[in-house]
């Protein structure tokens, strides 16, 4: 079975961490046994400079040594490497807890109350509690969706996706390739942003539309990434946040508190309905279908058929 990479680098550190003097390129390729599989001298040498590259890369801090006879050694001094000693006030330990707070329904639990336990083993006051500090805020991220994680790592990664994604108005998924920039959340739910590949322009999915196992496809991203996504803003502008025109709605009393919010004017109807004057803009009608029955359009009349539209595609599915 072939060594993973990570295997590789991690037995690359502890040798370089745990040696008294420094070792020749021939003494690491013999201790460590990724590379004794290399087929070749140049294929070993290829893979040894990538690895001390991604190592430095990662903060190990890797001396190259020289001796008399001109032979060249590496080590990782333990000194060197050694991180300072952690000093956290209440604040600071508070908002370490709330950030470990706010994942707790993600795989990143995990990770952030290890991180945690860490701080404390590194030196974190003992009378200081990460968890109970400013317990009144409860803040949350949700995150329900299988698709998350993987699009997580595939954002991270710089790596194209491949997944069947339905469309609020389609009966069935659709194929789709997707070079991913980010993740946002927003009103509740996760969108992605990226590169479609097969449209040839800047896409935002919906995480929930995500059907099936989403896949990765090695090789480079075919379309810059801009140095800053906002897919907030994206996602508000096709919601109707950017727009220059109105819509007039009828709203049950007491429900679709979102809309009431963005509402220009409300006017009480009687008999358990209000009519609003909202903003119109570019994927109103798909927001609008999230309140079912208690929203009905009145104008424009395309907003009004947009909605009845998606609404005879979800009665299909």
């Amino acid at each position: 079975m072939a060594i993973s990479k990570a295997e590789r680098l991690m037995n690359l550190a502890l040798c370089l961490l745990g040696t008294r003097r420094p070792l020749s390129k021939r003494e690491l390729r013999e201790s460590i046994e990724a590379y004794l599989e290399a087929g070749s001298d140049e294929s070993f040498s290829r893979m040894f400079e990538r690895d001390k590259d991604d190592l430095r890369e990662l903060g190990l801090v890797i001396e190259t040594v020289e001796n008399l006879d001109g032979d060249v050694g590496y080590l990782a001094r333990r000194d060197s490497n050694r991180l300072p000693p952690v000093s956290l006030d209440a604040e600071e330990a508070a908002a370490l807890g709330l950030a470990a707070k706010v994942w707790q329904q993600a795989r990143l639990a995990g990770a952030a109350s290890g991180a945690l336990q860490k701080l404390r083993a590194a030196g974190l006051p003992e009378d200081v509690d990460p968890y109970e500090a400013h317990s009144a805020l409860e803040p949350r991220i949700p995150v329900h969706e299988a698709a998350f994680e993987p699009l997580m790592l595939a954002c991270r990664d710089r790596r194209t996706v491949l997944f069947d994604y339905r469309k609020a108005t389609a009966a069935r998924p659709e194929p789709r390739q997707v070079e991913p920039w980010a993740l946002e959340c927003w009103r509740g739910h996760w969108y992605l942003a990226g590169w479609d590949r097969d449209r040839g322009a800047e896409r935002v999915f919906r995480l929930s539309r995500i059907t099936g196992r989403v896949r990765t496809r090695a090789g480079k991203f075919t379309a810059a990434v801009p140095d800053v996504v906002t897919v907030r803003e994206t996602v508000a502008s096709w919601a109707g946040e950017g727009a220059d025109r109105s819509a007039r709605i009828r709203l049950r009393t007491g429900s679709g508190y979102p809309l009431r919010a963005k509402a220009e004017s409300v006017r009480e109807l009687g008999d358990g309905w209000d009519e609003l004057e909202i903003p119109y803009g570019h994927g109103l009608d798909a927001w609008l279908v999230e309140f079912g029955p208690d929203v009905v359009v009145l104008e424009p009349a395309e907003l009004r058929s947009d909605v009845l539209d998606r609404l005879r595609a979800v009665a299909k599915d």
